[in-house]
């Protein structure tokens, strides 16, 4: 079953850069850097809360820790990472990450993993920002977007822009080194991505990405060599989607439009990711 959030709150568009959730709630960062982000109830799909984090520039990596019960937000214009506490007072801290902070995840040690993009590498971190360890990225990878950490400990990541000549997601092992890649020159074949951002993976490490400029959900299997269309059925059909989160205990997928269609897409009762299509229903 598929739902519709549109992306209208008080007269104002939802740009949105990050979405995740932490049971029925389901958190969203926007470009309007508004210093808050916004809670939504995923069961009645309205917005009900709003939480302030001071100082909040330009996010583009949201993630919630059911264990640490907080949420983390990646500040690209300060370069830090803000901690919101889920609980009592809502509480707000921050630590300074690399130039240039992009997606961030919660790895199976409930640390935190920053993709810095104008730095190249991978920071790992406590939740009360203790750095751990960096990890160099390849020089090539141009752009780096999202990232997200498999229960193998290795990475998948993703990269290209307008006017880059790759646009891929790979696969990293521990240290950062190329194991994968999927796409190379942008395009819409299905061998091909063009400008790839959000990434979440299932249950089996079926891969999900976000195919911002096809305006499509592309499937790439674990060893990320072969991939099919996740095809949603939406008034309109997809829009640039931009931001993934699955959460797996409830088999429920929120895919996020950025830029184009300012909508959330919220699909319940989804086991894995090998449907090629999943259909509306009222």
């Amino acid at each position: 079953m598929t739902h519709v959030i549109h992306g209208i709150d008080e007269g104002r568009y939802l740009y949105l850069t990050g979405l995740t959730s932490l049971g029925n709630d389901m958190f969203v960062v926007r470009t309007d850097e508004s210093e808050q982000v916004e809670v939504y109830d995923a069961m009645t799909f309205t917005l009900y809360r709003r939480l302030s984090v001071p100082g909040l520039g330009r996010s583009y990596g949201l993630a919630a820790c059911a264990s640490n019960k907080c949420l983390y937000a990646s500040d690209g214009i300060h370069a830090c990472v803000h901690r919101v506490e889920l609980t009592g007072s809502n509480a707000v801290t921050k630590w300074s990450v690399g130039r240039g902070p992009r997606g961030l995840t919660v790895n199976s040690a409930k640390n935190v993993v920053v993709l810095i993009g104008g730095e190249h590498k991978l920071q790992e971190f406590t939740t009360h920002g203790t750095l751990l360890q960096t990890i160099q990225l390849q020089p090539d990878i141009e752009c780096p977007e999202q990232v997200i950490e498999l229960t193998s400990g290795q990475f998948v990541i993703s990269y290209g822009h307008y006017g880059t000549y790759r646009h891929r997601v790979c696969l990293l092992d521990v240290h950062g080194a190329v194991v994968q890649s999927y796409g190379d020159a942008p395009g819409s074949d299905l061998t091909q991505l063009n400008e790839p951002m959000g990434l979440t993976v299932d249950k089996r490490g079926n891969i999900l990405v976000a195919d911002w400029d096809n305006s499509r959900l592309l499937v790439i299997d674990r060893s990320l060599t072969s991939a099919h269309e996740m095809s949603v059925s939406v008034d309109g059909g997809l829009q640039g989607p931009s931001s993934l989160w699955y959460d797996k205990s409830r088999g429920r997928l929120y895919v996020g439009e950025g830029y184009l269609g300012h909508r959330v897409i919220i699909i319940d009762h989804l086991k894995d990711f090998t449907a090629s299509h999943v259909s509306t229903q009222s």
